[in-house]
């Protein structure tokens, strides 16, 4: 097992953040007095994603997406005691650990993803951690998995991008790399879960 690699998206997959993220949102289309439909930004950032939504609110209101940006990580970094794990998380990371599979993060999540996975201790189950700070393109590019791949000397076959969304799936395929995902696509890279617990039972 030692040449497998695990991949890591946060939100929504190791991370139970999404109520945190929509309430951060919710302040920050306040304090710009733009009208805020929690079902209709839950749908978009699922399907798209935060950076997403603050460009098109920006372009249709005429707003500085920067100075968005800065509003909202500001309220969510205030909310990082709202984050929780998602269920089997925590054992997941050990049982991995304990079979020797070498194991990452990338985020969209700026900076503030370290904090939370120090605050909840699991920073000391990743060898390295990508945040959007960290200078890559977004995904669905394959640039982050481009580095760890040739950083780290992973074997693309044996590496899996764990994630809740179709926008992992296709960064898992644009990298040549697997998928572990909780949605389930015709793609052949793509492993379907229903919770992480499944991940140990995995033919991988």
């Amino acid at each position: 097992m030692q040449e497998t690699a695990f991949i890591w998206d946060l939100d929504g997959t190791l991370l139970d953040s999404y109520e945190a993220i929509l309430s951060g949102i919710e302040e920050t289309y306040a304090q710009f007095s733009i009208p805020f439909d929690k079902e209709k930004v839950r749908a978009f950032i699922l399907k798209y994603s935060v950076q997403d939504l603050l460009v098109q609110v920006a372009e249709e209101r005429g707003l500085d997406v920067d100075r968005l940006n800065q509003v909202r990580a500001q309220s969510l970094a205030e909310k990082n005691a709202q984050v929780i794990l998602m269920p089997g998380a925590r054992e997941v990371l050990a049982w991995a650990n304990q079979q020797g599979i070498q194991q990452f993060v990338y985020t969209h999540k700026g900076d503030n993803a370290l904090t939370i996975l120090r605050d909840l201790g699991l920073d000391v189950y990743f060898t390295e951690i990508l945040t959007s700070q960290s200078g890559f393109a977004r995904k669905p590019s394959p640039e982050a998995a481009t580095y760890l791949i040739s950083k780290y000397h992973l074997k693309p076959e044996r590496t899996f991008y764990i994630g809740d969304r179709t926008l992992d799936i296709d960064f898992a395929q644009n990298s040549g790399i697997q998928s572990i995902n909780f949605l389930g696509t015709p793609v052949d890279c793509n492993h379907q879960i229903s919770c992480l617990a499944d991940i140990p039972s995995l033919s991988l």
